[in-house]
This record gives C-alpha cells, structure tokens and sequence, in this order.
C-alpha cells in the first residue's frame, strides 16, 4: 500500500525551510532532503530548498554508493546563475572526492584526486562568474588544493577529464 503525500501549504514554506536546515545542521539529511522534497512539490523554483537539498544529498556521500552524486549534479545544474552553477557544481565534485579519500579501498585515491580537480576547474569558473568581493570559490579551490598538496597519491600526472561535465 502506498501512502499519499500530503501537500505543503505556501504558506508553510518558511517556516520550511527554516526547519530543512536546522535538520541539515543536526546532521539528519534524510529529513532535510524530505522537507526539501515537499517545499519544491509546493515551490519547484524555490531556489533555497534546492540549494538545501543539494547540500543534504552531499551530506550523505560518505556513507553512500554514489547514486546521490547524479541527482546533486542534476539540482546544481538547473540553478539560475552561472555562478550557482559552478560553484554548486564544484561543492558537488569536491564532497565526493572527499567522500571517496575518506573510504579508501583501491583505485579510490586516484579517483579521489579526479573529483577534486573536477571540482578546482568549477570552482574556477565561479570565480569568473561570481560577484565582485565574493571569494567563496577561491576559499574553496583552496581547501581542494590543501588536499591534493598534503595526499601525493592523489596525483595523476597530466590530468584529463574523460567525460563531459553535466554542467556545461
């Protein structure tokens, strides 16, 4: 048996929202992303519960299979702005590369340093796109390049991206 979901009201959404971080913050991004999931049922242009449950999803990259990367990548590329979408797109490739240097196991590292390189080449394209005094993907390109730096394994000589970014 299924259970039909009630609707949020319009009204709700603020409030919402609100309680989609606090979950977020409490580190339960399962409830995050449920909220998230009524707030665009009633609101599919609310830019802030996409935001939020983009950020939800990459909360549990440590403790998934990958499945979550594709719908995170698919969110950041539907928000508005080129800025949005690189820098969102990068905090996608980043967290996923940390998520895999975290597990271990072969092959991991070196597909670890892909995600954060991945992740240095959108974060650079925000910087191009994004408004004047906001260094968010600068301070970001930073912490991806102190991870590379600090994990030689990481490294993959002459880095080459083997398909497209679903940004572009």
């Amino acid at each position: 048996m299924m259970y039909p979901l009630k609707p949020l009201s319009n009204d709700a959404i603020p409030a919402a929202l609100a309680k989609a971080e606090r979950y977020r913050l409490l580190n339960e991004p399962e409830q995050a992303e449920s909220i998230c999931e009524d707030i665009l049922a009633a609101d599919p242009a609310n830019r802030e519960a996409v935001v939020i449950l983009l950020l939800a999803l990459t909360d549990r990259f440590p403790h998934s299979d990958g499945h979550l990367v594709s719908r995170a990548q698919e969110l950041a590329a539907h928000l508005l702005t080129p800025y949005e979408r690189a820098y969102f797109g990068g905090l996608v490739a980043e967290r996923r590369g940390r998520a895999l240097l975290e597990r271990g196991g072969p092959g991991r590292a070196f597909s670890a340093g892909d995600w954060l390189r991945e992740a240095m080449e959108l974060y650079e394209l925000a910087e191009g796109h994004g408004p004047h005094g906001n260094d968010e993907a600068r301070l970001r390109w930073n912490a991806c390049a102190r991870v590379l730096n600090a994990h030689p394994e990481l490294a993959a000589g002459e880095y080459e991206r083997t398909a497209p970014l679903m940004l572009e």
